[in-house]
């Protein structure tokens, strides 16, 4: 039997297999409200064959957008309008994810085919806060370093969020803690340079991410999984890195996290991040064995036998594809058809299912 195809058991939620979609911004809402695209786009991948799919960086607040055209979860027509993407997702046997987010510094932007520049507010922009007043880069709009009380704010974001992602039917949360976004910005100290109680120590710039977890964690339901997606490496010098990873690690599975989904870089617009087939794998390793805690590898894993790899290596305990994904909706089934691995078909698509010989 393959290992890629074994089910997986997170407290209460049992996954039918190893594959996850990534979190991928689509840039395609308006008002942060979900359009067909995301049905679509969404549903295709739950067809797909994939256990879970954790929709894209879904903004606590509108201000936490990366872009006017992100999705939202901070008023209640938003949370209405996800009910038949969770539903159609749950009829496939799949797990319905979602990612919450604030985007920090790196808020107030056109959608990358646009160039990805600041947007003022003239265009639809807004004021940008981070931790320190500290810009990502020179095209990016100048943020304002937060006030305690904006902090508070946040954190009950997030947690406003949560009830509404309960109630539009999700059944597994992420935290957004990698990719140069607000909490990431709060953990590294090339762009936390504050010296308050959330900025100097390694203790103090993990405390944001502790506490959005915890909140969260406290409000999600008991039987269900939270996960958190950090970025292990800066990689810069001086950054963020695999070792203080660890140690955020332990503090997020001892308040209750129960995966950790494991990615890189984001930061600064000058890091040299490799580009290498599962180049971010050895990080999901390293906290997996380290924290002795459920990991997720993500980061060019395109083929059925190096997914199969990760999984039987005990490197991760699942794996996340995104742009394989994007390529081919169907990469599960058809890397169970490669793997000799018998798995159901939707009903309707049965007949074009390929017969194995082994």
């Amino acid at each position: 039997m393959s290992n890629l195809f074994t089910p997986f058991k997170l407290r209460s939620v049992e996954f039918k297999n190893r594959v996850f979609v990534s979190p991928m911004c689509q840039y395609s809402s308006s008002d942060g409200i979900p359009q067909t695209w995301h049905l679509v786009h969404l549903g295709s991948r739950a067809v797909g064959g994939a256990a879970c799919i954790i929709q894209e960086s879904t903004a606590v607040s509108a201000e936490g957008r990366i872009s006017p055209y992100d999705l939202g979860i901070w008023n209640d027509v938003q949370m209405e309008a996800y009910k038949p993407i969770t539903r159609f997702i749950k009829e496939q046997g799949v797990m319905p994810g979602i990612q919450i987010s604030h985007a920090g510094r790196k808020a107030s932007v056109c959608a990358p085919w646009e160039g990805s520049k600041g947007v003022d507010e003239k265009q639809g922009g807004w004021s940008v806060i981070g931790p320190s007043a500290l810009p990502f880069n020179s095209d990016s709009p100048q943020p304002r370093a937060m006030s305690e009380a904006e902090i508070d704010t946040v954190i009950q974001s997030f947690v406003k969020a949560a009830e509404r992602c309960l109630a539009a039917g999700y059944e597994v949360i992420e935290v957004h803690a990698a990719h140069g976004y607000l909490l990431h910005e709060f953990l590294s100290p090339l762009s936390n340079q504050r010296t308050d109680r959330y900025g100097g120590s390694l203790e103090n710039r993990m405390r944001l991410t502790i506490e959005v977890a915890d909140a969260v964690r406290k409000f999600w339901p008991q039987h269900l999984p939270v996960f958190t997606r950090i970025s292990a490496s800066d990689w810069v010098e001086g950054g963020w890195d695999i070792q203080q990873s660890i140690e955020l690690s332990k503090k997020l599975k001892a308040i209750g996290i129960d995966l950790m989904d494991v990615s890189s870089g984001g930061l600064v617009p000058y890091a040299k991040v490799p580009d290498s087939p599962g180049y971010q794998v050895p990080f999901a390793a390293a906290i997996k064995k380290e924290v002795d805690m459920p990991t997720g590898a993500v980061g060019l894993i395109t083929i059925a036998a190096q997914a199969e790899e990760i999984i039987t290596k005990k490197q991760a305990d699942v794996v996340f594809l995104a742009r394989e994904l994007l390529r081919d909706p169907y990469w599960p089934l058809h890397a169970a058809q490669e793997l000799g691995e018998n798995v159901a078909w939707p009903k309707q698509y049965d007949r074009a299912k390929p017969h194995l010989h082994n």
